[in-house]
């Protein structure tokens, strides 16, 4: 399969199943077993992290450019070849971001894109896809407030596919597939909103403990 619609990608993340393409383009669709979530009751930031979130290093923007937050994640990474983010795949999530179901978290320095992640929220579920950063600390921060707008949003679900040493410090667990199925099931009944507007609630909060 070379082509992906918006429709494919909707119905595969309702059935718990995401699109990945190869070198040559042809998209596979993934179901792991088990599969890597991060709990969003629980995730506590580093204390490493906590002075540059309330010295408000990065400026936080959401959905202000998804596609270069896909381009930056998609982009060369050391330890691996090549990418799964195909320019099939960019125009499709694009797409879906037009539509309002796909949302990116960004971070900025000087007015430079330095940091960010994107993914899909569906009801009560945010399907993470990738993050990636440029300078340190950038996508750390910028899943702080992906976090923050799930909590405020009272999203159920935070999914992260698969495990590995990035989404660990995350807080990421794994859950056997039949466990993530059923999860999703139930949140996918929760109507809820990425409605990113509680950024501005976080921002104030910060500022109100710095004072």
């Amino acid at each position: 399969m070379s082509e992906l619609s918006t429709d494919d990608i909707l119905n595969g993340y309702i059935n718990g199943i995401f699109p990945m393409a190869e070198s040559d383009g042809t998209i596979y669709w993934y179901s792991p077993n088990p599969r890597a979530i991060i709990p969003i009751d629980t995730f506590k930031p580093p204390k490493s992290l906590r002075p540059v979130i309330n010295k408000n290093y990065f400026e936080i923007r959401v959905n202000s450019n998804f596609e270069g937050v896909m381009r930056g994640c998609s982009g060369p990474r050391a330890k691996e070849e090549g990418t799964w983010i195909s320019e099939n795949i960019i125009a499709s999530y694009t797409a879906l971001h037009h539509m309002g179901y796909a949302h990116s978290v960004e971070a900025y320095r000087e007015n430079r894109l330095v940091g960010g992640l994107y993914g899909v929220a569906i009801n009560g579920v945010f399907f993470g896809e990738s993050m990636f950063t440029v300078e340190s600390n950038a996508s750390k921060v910028a899943f702080y407030y992906l976090i923050q707008i799930l909590r405020l949003n009272q999203f159920v679900l935070l999914d992260t596919q698969f495990i590995n040493d990035n989404v660990l410090r995350y807080g990421a667990i794994e859950i056997p597939r039949n466990e993530y199925l059923d999860l999703l099931e139930k949140a996918l009944k929760e109507k809820r909103r990425f409605d990113a507007r509680v950024i501005t609630k976080v921002a104030g909060d910060s500022a109100a403990a710095r004072g």
